[in-house]
């Protein structure tokens, strides 16, 4: 797609339909308060594993529906629990090893920050790097997870955005678009950074998205 037309057609019908966050896949109603962001958290965590993505929202949402939805309830429920929760989302390749991370990570939330990440947002006093590194401070949340987190988290906390990592950008390379994150910005005029942003990752996971897209673009 040489023209600035021909990209802006794609990038359209590309979040016309495959714009859903994965926080909005997973029923995470996106606040800046403290259950839907430590949800958001624990989708990051899911969603950074070697895993699908569709396994890793399900799982999502099976803690959510086994009452793990908040840190205390995290904590406290018992690792078995914990497991069979995973469980019954997909996630059983990982399942023991992230029931203790989970635990884990939901004390270090409540011991530092009185579980509530807005605290580590303050922490961070606007700076997006230092951000990231405290995110990484979860066990089992590296720098993709990281990554993820900030991706999705921007629709709140307008200091991460723009965030257009370097997991979108290899969506963008497949669909034949800019590497430029401004450019892309440009080209999606007023979308949300972060429905641009999971589009293109969705691209970058899955050639049917890169077909469907071009398909649709190049038949309009």
């Amino acid at each position: 797609m040489a023209g600035r037309d021909d990209e802006r057609a794609v990038v359209r019908v590309l979040v016309d339909a495959h714009g859903e966050t994965y926080a909005h896949e997973a029923g995470i109603t996106l606040r800046n308060t403290p259950q839907p962001l430590y949800r958001l958290l624990v989708l990051a965590h899911l969603l950074s594993a070697r895993i699908k993505g569709s396994v890793a929202v399900a799982t999502a949402r099976a803690l959510h529906e086994a009452g793990l939805r908040d840190p205390r309830r995290m904590a406290d429920a018992a690792w078995q629990e914990r497991v069979d929760a995973l469980g019954r989302g997909g996630y059983r390749r990982y399942d023991e090893r992230t029931a203790t991370q989970l635990a884990e990570e939901a004390r270090l939330l409540l011991d530092r920050w009185g579980g509530d990440l807005r605290r580590l947002r303050a922490e961070a006093d606007g700076d997006v790097r230092e951000l990231r590194r405290l995110l990484q401070e979860f066990p089992g949340v590296g720098p993709a997870g990281a990554d993820i987190f900030l991706r999705e988290v921007q629709a709140v906390w307008p200091e991460a955005a723009p965030q257009v990592d370097a997991k979108a950008l290899r969506g963008a390379r497949r669909l034949g678009l800019p590497q430029d994150p401004d450019r892309l910005l440009g080209l999606a005029g007023r979308t949300q950074p972060a429905v641009l942003s999971s589009a293109l990752v969705r691209a970058a996971l899955d050639k049917d998205v890169v077909e469907d897209t071009l398909r649709r673009a190049d038949s309009g």
